[in-house]
């Protein structure tokens, strides 16, 4: 009598394996989670930029109902800056030169052997853009104004929107008015000397320096044959183009309530917080958004800097035996390539001549070799 043949148990599926940690042994995250965590730390940002409004501008008692629209862009503003910041430290590179970054700035260390080092990179790289003068002197010149005339506008316009800055008379009509922080009295000034002034024409101060740096950077982007080939509209013209118009819509505001008597304020009016709130919000998700990415890199330089002021030699190239850089920034340089998968890594280890030789000699091996 035979017996029944076996039939096999069946068995539970196999899990799936997990993702590939990176070089600094975190684990690749998907776009859905990268995703997810973009949009909480945006919605946090702009609850926390709410509440700041709310309770800088006394629980909206200083807070102007007219410029509301500017406030919410603001908020806007908020989410798509913590939202692509996010997804930007998200990826491999980004996320080790922000933590490497981080790690020299709060190193006891690197503070003992250089306490100037950051003050100085911060006004040399961030303030004064010394590595721009060394493409050109007009692009230097002009970003310089461009730069410091948007700083400048920040600082006024952004506290006024959320009603942190109040300035008030106590005859009702002036000269004599009263600059308030949070409701605290910081200073007072007469509005026909030359303090008072600048206090009130500080945007339109702004407003010149934006023309200028902006006018020069479209002029080169029309004339310049490099500049022409890879440029693109929507990312490198339209930020130059709205940059001059909030400029000159907010020079005709002036202009129309000094010299016009109010003729055509409403229509200005308009079409100023129009291009202001676009602007706002393509921040972000446009050319703009180096903005935010330039801190980071201040902390990248720091990392170098201080690396270099370590009693170790240099490490050299592989091929030719030439100075590269120090070994720290080498092997952090290596790391970043093994997290973005790039199979080459060793690559790293040889000075830029040296990569062009090799590159030129496996063509020469490799696909010139095919040509008879």
């Amino acid at each position: 009598m035979t017996e029944p043949p076996q039939t096999a148990e069946p068995t539970a599926p196999e899990p799936e394996a997990a993702p590939a940690p990176a070089a600094d042994g975190r684990a690749y995250q998907t776009p859905a989670a990268v995703r997810r965590r973009a949009v909480l730390a945006g919605a946090a940002v702009s609850v926390l930029l709410i509440l700041a409004i709310v309770l800088g501008s006394r629980l909206l008692r200083d807070f102007d109902s007219a410029l509301l629209p500017y406030a919410v862009a603001t908020v806007f503003l908020a989410f798509g800056v913590a939202y692509r910041y996010t997804v930007w430290i998200s990826a491999p590179g980004a996320r080790r030169l922000f933590r490497q970054g981080w790690r020299s700035f709060f190193s006891a260390d690197n503070f003992r052997k250089a306490p100037t080092a950051l003050p100085k990179m911060i006004a040399t790289y961030l303030g004064f853009q010394k590595f721009l003068g060394a493409r050109s002197h007009a692009r230097w010149a002009a970003h310089q104004l461009l730069f410091w005339g948007c700083i400048l506008a920040a600082l006024i316009t952004f506290p006024l929107t959320w009603g942190w800055f109040t300035f008030t008379s106590s005859t009702g009509d002036g000269p004599g008015y009263e600059m308030r922080i949070w409701g605290f009295k910081v200073l007072g000034f007469d509005s026909l000397n030359i303090l008072g002034w600048l206090m009130f024409h500080g945007l339109d101060i702004a407003a010149v320096l934006v023309i200028a740096g902006a006018s020069y950077f479209l002029w080169r982007r029309m004339k310049d044959r490099a500049a022409i080939t890879g440029q693109r509209f929507a990312y490198d013209l339209i930020p130059l183009i709205a940059l001059i118009v909030i400029s000159v819509t907010g020079l005709l505001l002036t202009f129309s309530s000094i010299f016009l008597h109010g003729g055509g304020y409403e229509f200005l009016a308009i079409l100023h917080m129009v291009s202001v709130v676009f602007t706002l919000i393509y921040i972000p998700f446009g050319k703009f958004f180096h903005i935010v990415q330039r801190p980071a890199a201040v902390g990248m330089q720091l990392f170098k800097y201080t690396s270099r002021r370590k009693d170790e030699e240099l490490q050299t190239c592989r091929r030719c035996h030439e100075p590269i850089d120090t070994p720290d920034y080498v092997e952090n340089l290596r790391g970043t390539m093994k997290d973005l998968k790039l199979d080459f890594d060793e690559w790293a280890e040889y000075c830029p001549r040296c990569k062009r030789v090799l590159r030129g000699n496996a063509y020469l091996t490799h696909v010139k070799k095919g040509f008879k």
